[in-house]
């Protein structure tokens, strides 16, 4: 199997909470919808996404 990389699909901001996901049709970040609300977050924040290293971005090992 050959090694693949992933992109991720959802952040949160660790200062705000504002939510993101991508949206492929569009080719950008989108405002994540929670009942019926957008996490908008704090619009004066430089947003901290969630950015622990938990998220592995190679899938697979490489060895074929």
């Amino acid at each position: 199997m050959n090694a693949q990389v992933r992109k991720p699909t959802m952040r949160v901001c660790e200062s705000c909470e504002r939510a993101e996901r991508w949206d492929e049709d569009l080719g950008a970040w989108q405002l994540v919808l929670e009942d019926g609300e957008k996490r908008v977050g704090n619009p004066h924040c430089i947003h901290e996404w969630d950015i622990t290293g938990t998220f592995n971005p190679v899938v697979g090992n490489g060895d074929s």
